[in-house]
């Protein structure tokens, strides 16, 4: 069974000289010689190294105390998660689906190899606890896969103790430059690894290319509030080079946004990248991946529905179908967990004396049914081939974009009539549904209104960069409408569950009184929604303007 751990560390270049005393720095009492550890790793990675282009390693490694199969996720920099899983001859299964969105129908091979000798200092307060530890890593690269030749180098890395304060890091980071350690120019061994044992023509490939983003750089850093250090610059252009030289990246383009299609796509490409950099979270039954996921899914399909003017229908039309597919999948999940915990906290609210029969248990019995049914259906699903295939085609989306001519104009004018579009059929349906008699025909009706909704709502997101202030606001707007009838779909599916379960407890012979007074209150809260809607709707459309 693997298991995760958060790792927060810095790595830098040394020269050799070693580890600097770190005595009385960052509450430092003490620093204990854990000695030298021998390390063998062997990193794997497609042929055209996927992973490493998405900052993800796998690896195998023999010596030390943590040995066996570890994944890092990047989560932000300096910051990885680390999937670990004991020794065995293949790569774990587990493990392997972790990485499936990215290899897909590929094959994970060896490609590099480092041997590490690792002399380990732990760093220890007053008290004895453990605040970091501190390495010296004398490294020996050989490329199996894709490159030639070795490289070697010194490097030292500093890792923050399991529940430690990352200020810890800051203090120590400060004492090491002051001693003349440089921050690494690598994110990790691997990086650098894969950077160093190219083949010469990609060598020369990320140098051209770190020359050209230096000079990028220093053109731009005259104005940088920040005030970036040429050598800091230099380091983030070398490395963003080498992974784009050598890996299959999906690279954002190297330019800010200009035309009406250039802010669509960089809208695409954020949702393709969230689906992907979920994926593996969603496998792992993360909190809100799920969520996150459906709504990067549906994100992507109402981009593509509401600028069919930039974007050929040709194309996108059937990626939507998919998407759909995707996003009503992932919500079967979803939607179960949102609609238990809606009937918990209305069981929970009543008094006892109006709980009749075994309610409670049987509310569980069915979450626990529903979950358990849903989960294994959701990671066939991330397994199948049809999910693989959708990832494939988005990535051809983002690669070769089937613009229409508008995709040539002018922001402001393009993005902001096709908002307008989305707005006036929300208004519509809005007004339809308020005009319905209540019951099923309103209840439908506004369902439809929240899903225009949330389809303006993301196109507005899609022309805030372009249009500003009245788009940010547009989908503020959206977002509240949203939520007001998302109240209201809730006590429809609220209202249903609590009749599927009131004929299920009465077939048993249990009483159906708790559940009759359970759906009298969902359908209220959907009456007082109803009742404020007119009035919302009114100040919505007042404040809405683009």
């Amino acid at each position: 069974m693997a298991e995760t751990k958060r790792e927060i560390e810095r790595k830098y270049e040394s020269d050799d000289s070693g580890l600097p005393d770190l005595t009385g720095v960052a509450g430092v009492a003490s620093v204990l010689d854990q000695g030298v550890a021998e390390l063998d790793a062997i990193y794997y990675d497609t042929s055209d190294l996927r992973l490493a282009a998405a900052s993800i390693t796998l690896r195998r490694r023999t010596g030390g105390s943590d040995a066996g199969w570890h994944l890092k996720l990047p989560v932000a920099a300096g910051v990885r998660d680390e999937i670990r899983a004991p020794l065995s001859d293949a790569v774990p299964d587990e493990l392997a689906g972790l990485v499936r969105s990215r290899v897909r129908e590929g094959q994970l091979v060896p490609v590099v190899r480092l041997r590490s000798a690792r002399d380990v200092r732990l760093l220890l307060d007053a008290e004895g606890r453990l605040l970091a530890e501190a390495s010296v890593d004398a490294v020996r690269a050989d490329r199996l896969f894709g490159g030639e030749g070795r490289a070697q180098w010194t490097e030292i890395e500093v890792e923050l103790a399991d529940g430690g304060d990352p200020a810890v890091l800051d203090t120590l980071d400060k004492r090491l430059r002051k001693s003349g350690v440089r921050p690494s120019k690598s994110a990790s061994k691997l990086a650098r690894a894969l950077a160093e044992t190219a083949p010469r023509k990609k060598r020369a490939r990320a140098k051209a290319a770190a020359e050209g983003d230096e000079a990028k750089a220093a053109a731009k850093g005259k104005g940088d509030a920040k005030g970036k250090s040429d050598a800091k610059r230099k380091s983030d252009a070398k490395g963003k080079a080498a992974v784009e030289a050598e890996g299959a990246g999906h690279k954002a383009p190297d330019r800010e946004p200009v035309t009406a299609g250039d802010h669509v796509l960089a809208y695409v490409r954020a949702q393709r990248d969230a689906i992907l950099a979920l994926d593996p979270a969603v496998r792992q039954d993360t909190e809100d991946a799920v969520h996150d996921m459906r709504v990067a899914t549906r994100r992507l399909r109402s981009t593509f529905r509401s600028f069919r003017k930039v974007l050929d229908r040709d194309v996108t039309d059937p990626i939507g179908v998919e998407l759909k597919w995707l996003a009503g999948e992932l919500g079967v999940g979803r939607d179960q967990e949102v609609l238990a915990e809606r009937l918990g906290e209305g069981l929970d609210g009543l008094p006892s004396t109006l709980v009749s029969g075994p309610v409670g248990e049987r509310l569980q019995t069915w979450a626990k049914a529903q979950h358990h049914g849903s989960r294994r259906r959701l990671l066939g699903v991330l397994d199948s081939a049809r999910y693989l295939t959708l990832l494939d085609a988005l990535d051809a989306f983002v690669a070769q974009p089937p613009l229409r001519p508008a995709a040539e104009g002018k922001p402001a004018k393009v993005l902001a009539k096709a908002v307008r579009a989305d707005l006036g059929k929300v208004s519509d349906l809005v007004e339809q549904a308020l005009e319905a008699p209540p019951g099923r025909d309103r209840d439908e009706g506004l369902h439809e209104a929240r899903k225009k909704a949330k389809r303006t709502r993301y196109a507005a997101e899609t022309a805030t960069p372009a249009i500003g202030r009245p788009a940010k606001a547009l989908a503020k707007s959206m977002k509240s409408l949203q939520s007001l009838l998302g109240e209201h779909q809730d006590s429809v599916m609220a209202r249903q569950t609590l009749r599927e379960l009131s004929a299920v407890a009465h077939a048993a012979g249990e009483s159906a009184f708790t559940y009759g007074l359970l759906y009298g209150r969902e359908e209220r809260r959907a009456e007082l929604v109803e009742l404020e809607l007119p009035a919302a709707w009114e100040r919505i459309r007042g404040a809405t303007e683009v």
